[in-house]
C-alpha cells in the first residue's frame, strides 16, 4: 500500500476529485503532499474568501474549518486498506481559532487512529504573513465514520 502514497498518480487522483467538487473547486483547494497517515493541502488567498468590515482582509473562519474537515477526512480515507472502495463521513469536528489568517492557508493532517468504524485525524492550519513567515492560525480534530465495502 505504501507505493500508493507520495505518487504523482495518487495526488492527481485526489486533485481531480477536488476539482470536480463544486465547493472545494471554488476554494481552489490544492493537494500538496500525501504520505502514509499524513496529508498537506493548501487554499490560496483570494479576496472572495476574506471578511469585510472590521475583519477586513482576514480569511473567513469557515474556510479554515472546511479545510480541517476536508484534509482530515481525506487523510483518514487515504489510509484505509481499500480507499477506492471505501468512504468516510464526518461524525465530529472541533476547530480552535488561534489568530486571524491573512494569506494562503496550509493544512497538515495527521491520522491519529483508524479503527474498524471510526478514524480520527488532527490538523494544524498555518497562514503565510507578509515577509513569508508562517503562523499557526487554527487547529482541529475530526472523527470520521468509515464505510468499508463489506458494510454494504
Amino acid at each position: 500500500m505504501d507505493d500508493v502514497f507520495d505518487s504523482e498518480e495518487a495526488r492527481g487522483f485526489l486533485q481531480r476529485y477536488i476539482d470536480q467538487h463544486g465547493y472545494l473547486s471554488f476554494l481552489d483547494l490544492q493537494v500538496e503532499s500525501l504520505a502514509p497517515g499524513e496529508m498537506v493541502m493548501r487554499i490560496p488567498y483570494d479576496d472572495k474568501l476574506a471578511n469585510e468590515g472590521q475583519g477586513n482582509g482576514n480569511v473567513h473562519g469557515g474556510i479554515a474549518a472546511t479545510l480541517i474537515d476536508t484534509v482530515g477526512g481525506l487523510s483518514v480515507h487515504a489510509s484505509l486498506d481499500d480507499p477506492l472502495e471505501s468512504g468516510v463521513a464526518t461524525i465530529d469536528l472541533n476547530v480552535s481559532y488561534l489568530r486571524p489568517a491573512h494569506g494562503d492557508l496550509v493544512a497538515t493532517a495527521e491520522v491519529v487512529r483508524i479503527g474498524s468504524t471510526v478514524g480520527v485525524a488532527t490538523v494544524d492550519v498555518e497562514s503565510t504573513v507578509p515577509g513569508g513567515e508562517r503562523n499557526t492560525v487554527a487547529v482541529g480534530r475530526g472523527s470520521f465514520r468509515i464505510f468499508r465495502p463489506e458494510d454494504e
